[in-house]
């Protein structure tokens, strides 16, 4: 998985302004950022690529606020790797 900064975000999604997004994202029409710094967000490459598949296949604003919904939910569902687990899987 990649973390997408908002130029990134921006191309995949064609909008031009960084305004676009954040409106989209007050809308509920898109994801929130992930923290990946003190002062930087980021979005998982995945969110950002079914967003714009759903757009792409005509799908309405309801549609894809159902689906930032299950995007936020999914983010929780992720496996995340401790040392412990990578540590096992070296061996």
């Amino acid at each position: 998985m990649l973390i997408l900064r908002l130029p990134e975000v921006k191309r995949v999604l064609g909008h031009r302004a960084d305004a676009s997004v954040y409106n989209a994202i007050r809308a509920g029409l898109f994801t929130n950022g992930v923290a990946i710094g003190q002062r930087a967000r980021g979005w998982p490459d995945y969110e950002a690529q079914s967003i714009a598949a759903a757009r792409v296949a005509g799908k309405s604003d309801e549609e894809i606020r159902e689906l930032v919904k299950v995007l936020h939910t999914k983010r929780n569902e992720l496996p995340i790797l401790t040392s412990a687990y990578v540590s096992r899987d070296l061996k």
